[in-house]
């Protein structure tokens, strides 16, 4: 992922530049590193499987909340629709791997973990409590953040199919580089423009506040995947 400041006059530019310090942060996450070489432990690569489903499962309903905001019916196709695609399709695709048989099997029903249930929490808080523009701002490091790591995590996980076709994190990290994601995160960064072009400068304010806070989220949810954070025995 690139860490690169920009100089363009985008409102989005503006906070990919003030988050520039997490986004090295994430570069450098051990967890992303071994996930794109292929030699994170299986164990680990399911726990962030799990996690990553119980988390889609949240992001689509603050997804679908987003799209009841929108301001015009083509913004809220496009939320309503990246809500069904991780409600559905990215959560097949994390189902499927996980009854393949490749990964370790489930011992018990997974549980969110403090990272997790805190970010999606927080999400569909925003975007149930917050205006459009606000919410609009929360959810786009998932889209945009995701889709820089995963063409260099592809890119990476490239030479390891092609060592190894059968791979399992090799072939799961190489469909978040396809083309189709890649636009799709830069539809939701051009709606967040427009929402900012919309906004007061109060608004604008709380739109970066929402954007730093979801990607300090996205770094702790990759690191607590290989570093876990316990909850308190019950």
């Amino acid at each position: 992922m690139s860490a690169h400041t920009t100089t363009t006059g985008r409102f989005t530019d503006q906070l990919w530049d003030q988050t520039k310090v997490l986004r090295v942060a994430i570069d450098d996450l051990e967890f992303l590193r071994r996930l794109g070489d292929g030699t994170l432990p299986p164990e680990v690569f399911a726990t962030y499987i799990e996690q990553d489903s119980l988390y889609l499962t949240g992001y689509a309903k603050a997804l679908a909340i987003l799209a009841s905001k929108s301001p015009d019916p083509q913004t809220a196709a496009f939320w309503a629709n990246s809500a069904a695609n991780a409600a559905a399709v990215e959560s097949a695709m994390h189902a499927e791997l996980l009854a393949s048989g490749a990964l370790p099997p489930r011992t018990a029903a997974p549980e969110h973990s403090q990272t997790c249930l805190a970010y999606v929490s927080y999400l569909i808080a925003a975007a149930a409590t917050e205006s459009y523009a606000v919410a609009a701002a929360a959810v786009l490091p998932c889209f945009w953040i995701y889709a820089e790591v995963g063409r260099d995590l592809a890119a990476s996980a490239e030479q390891v199919v092609a060592a190894d076709p059968d791979h399992p994190y090799a072939r799961w990290v190489t469909t978040y580089g396809a083309e189709d994601f890649q636009q799709t995160a830069a539809t939701a960064r051009t709606l967040v423009d427009q929402a900012a072009d919309a906004a007061t400068e109060a608004e604008r304010a709380a739109m970066s506040s929402a954007f730093t806070l979801a990607t300090r989220y996205e770094l702790l949810f990759w690191d607590t995947a290989l570093h876990p954070q316990p909850w308190p025995a019950a």
